[in-house]
């Protein structure tokens, strides 16, 4: 009998897929979020939603809103918690002017993408993105839906 493997924990705590649908996605940026305690236990715990979650800047520094974080019942006792609190993105500051040089002159538009774990901290997945007409939306379902019939199709051949 085969030894199992133990199985390893996700690094990804939430995704956003309906950016996808809205936005096509030119570039992407790495950025670290700042916390407090309670929030780190209650992201441990996957209890974030990022639907409505986007990101604009500031005074030259990046900032996330919207971005929902359930508080943990046990892990805030001690304090009152805000869920969806404006928080501080990490980012370099030749980053933070490319970004604020795209959404100025070129109007793009900046949309957290995923939240994960790297290396024990808290980082998100932000990407400069352009909102797609109606038109393109309905060309991205035809495409998808062609490979889905394609699959099919090799599969039962």
């Amino acid at each position: 009998m085969a030894k199992k493997k133990p199985k390893t924990p996700s690094n990804n705590i939430a995704f956003n897929k309906k950016v996808r649908y809205d936005y096509s996605i030119d570039e992407k940026f790495e950025a670290g979020m700042v916390l407090q305690g309670w929030e780190v236990k209650s992201l441990r715990e996957k209890k974030c939603q990022m639907v409505d979650s986007y990101v604009f800047i500031k005074g030259g520094e990046a900032w996330i809103s919207n971005l929902l974080i359930t508080p943990l019942i046990t892990a805030s006792t001690h304090i009152s918690p805000t869920a969806t609190r404006v928080r501080k993105l990490l980012l370099h500051r030749n980053q933070i002017d490319k970004l604020m040089g795209a959404v100025d002159r070129k109007g793009y538009t900046i949309v957290p993408l995923s939240i994960y774990w790297s290396h024990g901290r808290v980082k998100i997945e932000i990407g400069l993105a352009k909102g797609k007409g109606e038109h393109d939306k309905r060309a991205t379902e035809k495409d998808r839906d062609w490979k889905r019939d394609k699959q099919r199709l090799m599969k039962h051949r």
